[in-house]
């Protein structure tokens, strides 16, 4: 595995352009370089097109959003965007956008085509504060899902037709997080009830759900505990600093994965559920590639990454971490979990085992979010002001490094 030099960032904002070329300057023409200023309008929010020649950039109070193409510089607007968790969401083949909106107080969801950005649909959505939009990956099925006060997803059709709607329960906090599966035949929903409810593709009917207790007794399942060790040294390996030389750096922590014996019990918080946005519920999930596995973090048990077994439709295995998961994402071409905690570490896991990799530069390069290139061979590690790359090895080097470690680093 091998580290790029740093560069800076700001505000954690930095993503792959969809066709693996760009990290915001061109990566086979590391001379061009482009600059985009919005002016009085502000700026919150940016995302690249599907295919990689355009921006959009959402403006202060979501007033408008303006759609930048690289390759003509001519400029588009689309109003009213609404302002919510996740608004915004393409087409897998990048043919078409859906954007949620917000107009004379009512929740409408418009489909615009990528290619001149002209308006194909428009309907409203049976929702009383919208808060997410995502397409299925086949394109054909677009979920719509109401804030945590009503548990409501709506399933609706390319040409706006609503063909389901779900809900588990009523008068309790509903709806966090939501996922397709990249076959587009599950759809996983997490609630703040601590539980994963999958539906079906057919009927949009729940065919099982996954809870998240915090003691694991089942002995099929392989609970991986990070443990932080300082490393030896023997007396061969000490030097001693010429006269006058300052103290050099002391040695910094090792981190390996042990296999924990259960029945094992996971560090838990207790949340605070008199304020806003309490720290319960699933408040991240993600299928593998191959949608054979589900990641998903429940946010009172925040220091440990449950992995699901979708064919099986059971409990795999759970890595509990020294600190709290930050973020986690698959590899897009494998499935190998990238999992960072705010720390100068780096872990992976994939079916052969999980390791912990030391981020190297001068101090502690903190890493607070990742994304993967497209082509599953590198990723972006980014920290509160840097960004560098990570070039992977291939899977079968880190399938024969966790052999030759018991099946665990």
């Amino acid at each position: 595995m091998n580290f790029s030099e740093v560069f800076k960032l700001s505000s954690l904002l930095c993503k792959f352009s969809p066709d693996g070329k760009y990290l915001v300057w061109s990566l086979e023409q590391p001379e061009w370089h482009c600059k985009i200023d919005e002016g009085s309008a502000g700026l919150v929010a940016s995302c690249w097109s599907p295919d990689g020649r355009h921006i959009l950039n959402t403006t202060e109070f979501h007033l408008r959003i303006t759609v930048w193409s690289l390759c003509t510089k001519s400029v588009s607007y689309i109003k009213y965007p609404k302002a919510c968790l996740q608004g915004i969401t393409f087409t897998r083949d990048g043919r078409y956008m859906a954007l949620a909106e917000r107009r004379d107080c009512k929740d409408y969801v418009s489909i615009f085509v990528c290619s001149d950005w002209q308006l194909l649909r428009h309907f409203d959505t049976d929702t009383q504060d919208l808060t997410g939009i995502e397409w299925a990956p086949n394109g054909c099925v677009l979920a719509v899902w109401d804030s945590c006060l009503e548990y409501k997803i709506l399933l609706y059709s390319l040409d706006g037709r609503l063909l389901s709607a779900y809900s588990a329960y009523e008068w309790s906090l509903g709806i966090k997080s939501v996922a397709w599966s990249p076959s587009s035949q599950f759809l996983a929903v997490g609630s703040y009830d601590g539980k994963v409810r999958i539906l079906n593709h057919v009927t949009w009917k729940m065919i099982t759900e996954f809870g998240h207790p915090a003691t694991i007794n089942n002995p099929k399942i392989v609970v991986y505990k990070e443990a932080e060790k300082s490393p030896q040294l023997g007396l061969g390996c000490l030097s001693f600093p010429p006269p006058g030389a300052g103290a050099g750096p002391l040695p910094s922590s090792e981190s390996k994965y042990e296999i924990a014996s259960v029945p094992v019990s996971l560090q838990t918080l207790k949340p605070v559920t008199d304020r806003a946005n309490p720290k319960i519920g699933i408040g991240m999930l993600a299928f593998s590639p191959d949608s054979y596995f589900l990641a998903t973090r429940n946010d009172n048990i925040p220091n440990a990454v449950w992995v699901w077994d979708i064919q099986k439709l059971r409990l795999f295995a759970v890595l509990e971490q020294l600190s709290p998961v930050r973020t986690f994402q698959w590899d897009p071409q494998q499935p190998r979990l990238a999992i960072c905690t705010g720390g100068s570490r780096l872990y992976l896991w994939s079916p052969a085992g999980c390791m912990s990799v030391q981020v190297p530069g001068e101090g502690d390069f903190a890493v607070l979010s990742l994304c993967w290139h497209l082509s599953g061979d590198s990723m972006a590690l980014l920290s509160k002001d840097h960004v560098c790359l990570c070039f992977l090895e291939t899977e079968a080097s880190v399938s024969t490094a966790c052999r030759q470690l018991g099946g665990h680093t």
